[in-house]
């Protein structure tokens, strides 16, 4: 295999521990730079609200089977039953709103990227093939996800407030 970033995330999260845990519970404003030559892969981009971001977690501490969601306690899950990002194979997805294009940016809302994350891949996000209303979700709870969302919503809280203060 040979992959290669196209491009790079800019956010406000600097830190490990800093974004929202998923994209849909993010309001952050942030940006896709694509690498100039693969600009031309970009067009007809604009038509789509939402976009599908495929990214490396290059800032993983490990590789691991078994983790502990980052929410949830003290239950352990296979990694594969997780959106944990210490994976055999550190690849994130992110869905974000796509609120314009210039010059080889993609300016987005709903990150969940540190900064400086690599961009493996962009995908338009299309309801008829990305969503499927009737999916089971295994494991996660409705009081998982609102624990999730309430984590997120603070934390998001905590970056605002120290960009506030500088």
């Amino acid at each position: 295999m040979d992959f290669q970033p196209i491009g790079v995330t800019h956010s406000p999260f600097r830190c490990a521990g800093a974004p929202p845990f998923q994209s849909t519970f993010s309001q952050a404003e942030g940006r896709i730079e694509i690498f100039p030559e693969y600009h031309e892969g970009l067009g007809s981009i604009e038509g789509f609200s939402h976009l599908i971001i495929l990214s490396h977690f290059d800032r993983a501490e490990r590789r691991a089977l078994i983790e502990q969601p980052l929410s949830d306690g003290d239950a352990h899950h296979g990694i594969f039953a997780t959106r944990h990002f210490n994976r055999p194979n550190p690849i994130g997805i992110s869905y974000v709103e796509l609120t314009r294009v210039t010059e080889g940016v993609l300016h987005v809302r709903g990150i969940d990227l540190l900064d400086g994350t690599p961009v493996l891949d962009v995908k338009p996000y299309v309801p008829a093939f990305d969503s499927i209303p009737h999916a089971v979700t295994g494991w996660v709870s409705a009081q998982h996800i609102e624990r999730i969302r309430e984590t997120s919503i603070r934390a998001q809280q905590e970056i605002s407030e120290n960009q506030q203060h500088r």
